[in-house]
């Protein structure tokens, strides 16, 4: 069990030990917390185990080093990673551990799991940039990161599974519910409390979140959830994951029962290949959960409208200019004109129509009224909303009226903007992300998001928000119902809106 002995004639504490199911492992004191690194949960998903659902890990004799993070999924890294300056981090396919911070290894405290975001391909929990010890400490809470598979290796359809009835998909959702049982499990031994679990995650991490209120694995494992920049919508039929798994065989040039042998370089480049001709065959990401009916057994935004989440508390919302980040590369936008913006709209439409182009000019007369005198109205403008609504904001609108019978749910809206690059990003996707975990001061984040007491402050008031919901399920302002749309507004100038940006949402109904 829990072991800190104190040597009086050194005046010192000896290091953090606690004992897991499978081991004892010994952490590290920083400051008044306790940290534990590289703590596994599942064992190492390799040789036989790829593509499997994870395994309970081996016990260990003595004492495990739990001082270094263990290394990230294999990627290929992202645009998030190296706007904060990360270029390139350890990785393995021995990949399942988790971090652990904590103010003391007695007592029954929140426990905060946090799930990275990443397009399911990228990302890690160990990265500098979700360190936990500034939640930690503010609110006297336990908090948990997670590393689980990605791309292929994590969400790659198996179909001789699951043609044999076995689990055959979603194989990284899976390790977060190893995770999430895991921590529910050790919870007490780490002087947290296993019955006030909040998971939270951004984007790739919220969206997994959403397929998790859907899966009954899942159910109990947590309390309370916070999604960031993600939502329930993000979940492939089983037809287009079995024809993505169909182009990453043909990508990879290897018959299926070949691809457990792959190199893990060449799955990497099997599965830049799909990614890069995906948007041909398959709406959506081409690796990300997938409705296999077992893991997921429906979609899960069908599964939370019919009370299968019951009692889980949500808070969730966006950032005012997500697709902003996104639009970085997109050398065409910054010309683009109205001809321009309706052609994208109509090889992208907003919904179903039978005449696409006039939809399109539906949403821009839509989008533009709405906006007139108040924000940017050019084409550019117009399609970086409509893209910020289409993939965020609406999806977590959408979460929030089906849980809403079943639950008290929140929304906010983050519109903090970014002085880098001329003001380009504005408040963009990842951007409130060093906010809530307070690494304002992080590598090249105060770059990103400014400098001063004003950013402190509302660093301040997002940890403030974020621990109340996870000690007692209110963040300070009132719950989210379809009648007032009550969303608390973080940024430069916060407050309490009712249906903000109400007429582009009501654009969206019936179609998303």
């Amino acid at each position: 069990m829990p072991v800190v002995q104190r040597f009086p004639s050194l005046g010192i504490m000896s290091a953090p030990r606690f004992e897991t199911r499978s081991g004892h492992v010994e952490g590290a004191r920083e400051g008044p917390l306790l940290v534990f690194r590289g703590v596994p949960f599942a064992a190492p998903p390799v040789g036989a185990l790829r593509w499997e659902p994870p395994q309970r890990e081996a016990t260990w004799a003595g004492v495990r080093d739990a001082r270094s993070a263990g290394p990230a999924a294999p990627q290929r890294g992202s645009i998030v990673m190296r706007m904060v300056g990360i270029e390139s981090i350890a990785q393995d396919e021995d990949c399942l551990t988790l971090q652990i911070w904590t103010p003391a290894l007695s007592g029954r405290r929140p426990v905060l799991v946090w799930l990275h975001g990443g397009a399911f391909t990228s990302g890690s929990g160990s990265l500098p940039l979700f360190d936990g010890s500034v939640l930690a400490r503010r609110g006297d809470a336990v908090v948990v990161t997670v590393n689980y598979r990605l791309g292929a290796l994590g969400f790659l359809a198996q179909a001789h599974a699951l043609e044999a009835g076995a689990i055959g998909a979603n194989f990284g959702l899976l390790d977060q519910i190893a995770a999430l049982a895991w921590v529910r499990e050790h919870a007490e031994r780490v002087g947290g409390d296993p019955d006030n679990v909040t998971v939270f995650g951004e984007s790739a991490g919220a969206m997994s979140i959403g397929a998790l209120l859907g899966a009954p694995a899942a159910r109990g494992l947590f309390r309370r959830a916070i999604l960031q920049s993600g939502a329930a919508h993000n979940v492939s039929p089983l037809a287009s994951g079995l024809r993505i798994a169909e182009l990453f065989r043909d990508a990879a040039g290897a018959p299926a029962d070949a691809l457990r042998a792959l190199a893990v370089d060449a799955v990497l480049e099997a599965q830049q290949r799909v990614v890069d001709q995906s948007w041909r065959h398959v709406d959506g990401l081409a690796f990300q959960p997938i409705a296999d009916g077992a893991v997921l057994p429906r979609a899960p935004l069908g599964a939370v409208a019919a009370g299968e989440a019951h009692g889980v508390e949500l808070l969730a919302g966006t950032n005012l200019d997500e697709w902003r980040l996104f639009a970085v590369p997109d050398a065409k936008l910054r010309s683009m004109d109205e001809a321009g913006l309706v052609r994208r709209l109509v090889r992208v439409p907003p919904g179903p129509s039978a005449d696409p182009e006039a939809l399109a000019r539906e949403a821009i007369a839509v989008y533009r009224d709405a906006r007139a005198g108040a924000l940017p109205v050019d084409p550019p403008s117009l399609w970086l909303a409509m893209q910020a609504d289409r993939v965020f904001r609406v999806p977590a609108i959408r979460l929030l009226e089906r849980q809403a019978r079943h639950a008290r749910v929140f929304a906010y809206l983050f519109d903090w903007a970014s002085p880098a690059l001329g003001g380009l990003l504005g408040s963009c996707h990842g951007l409130e992300l060093p906010f809530v975990f307070g690494t304002l001061d992080h590598a090249r984040a105060a770059d990103l998001v400014g400098r001063g007491e004003a950013a402190q402050r509302l660093a301040r008031d997002m940890q403030d928000a974020w621990l109340a919901f996870a000690r007692s399920g209110d963040p300070g302002w009132p719950a989210y119902d379809e009648a007032k749309r009550a969303t608390r507004r973080f940024g430069a100038q916060p407050g309490l809106d009712f249906d903000p940006m109400g007429a582009e949402r009501a654009f969206w109904d019936g179609r998303l």
